[in-house]
C-alpha cells in the first residue's frame, strides 16, 4: 500500500473515530499533494507524486508546524501551540525516524572522510552527498550546522 492510499485509509479512520485533529493533519497534508499535483512539468503534463515526493510534503508541513510552535511559544499563544504539537505529532507518524544529533556526526565525519573534505570550503563537496544518505531522516539545517563546525575545527 502506497503513502497516498495510506493517508486516505487514516483520513476515513480518523472520520469514523470523530478524530479532529488527525482528520485536520491529514487534510492538510492531501490538500498540498492535490496542489502539487495540479502543477504542470516540463511537458505539459500533470505531475504524479510518489510516495518520496509525499514523505517531502509531510516533512515541509512538519517544520512549518515546529515553526509556527516556536512563534507561538514566544508569543504566549498555549492555545495554539498545543493544537500544532498535535498536528505535529501526526505528521510524525508517518515519517521515518529521525537520526539522533551523535548519529548525524558520524554520517558527517564518514562523508567528510569519503569526499577528503578539508575546511569550510568543502561545505557544498560534504553536503550533497551527505543530504542525499540523510533523505528525510534528519532535519537539514542540523546537519548544515554539524557539518560547518567539523569542517572549521
Amino acid at each position: 500500500m502506497g503513502l497516498r492510499e495510506q493517508l486516505m485509509d487514516d483520513l476515513k479512520e480518523a472520520m469514523r473515530e470523530k478524530d479532529e485533529t488527525r482528520k485536520r493533519a491529514i487534510r492538510s497534508v492531501l490538500a498540498d499533494i492535490k496542489r502539487a499535483e495540479t502543477e504542470l512539468d516540463a511537458d505539459g503534463k500533470r505531475v504524479s507524486l510518489d510516495d518520496d515526493a509525499i514523505l517531502r510534503i509531510i516533512a515541509k508541513q512538519a517544520r512549518q508546524r515546529q515553526e509556527s510552535i516556536d512563534a507561538f511559544r514566544s508569543g504566549g499563544r498555549d492555545d495554539l501551540v498545543a493544537r500544532e504539537e498535535a498536528d505535529l505529532a501526526v505528521l510524525q507518524g508517518y515519517l521515518p525516524q529521525q537520526l539522533s544529533e551523535e548519529e548525524i556526526e558520524a554520517e558527517v565525519r564518514q562523508v567528510i572522510a569519503e569526499v577528503g573534505a578539508t575546511g569550510p570550503q568543502d561545505m557544498g563537496k560534504v553536503m550533497k552527498p551527505l543530504m542525499a544518505r540523510l533523505k528525510g531522516r534528519a532535519d537539514g539545517r542540523l546537519a548544515n550546522q554539524i557539518v560547518r563546525e567539523l569542517l572549521a575545527g
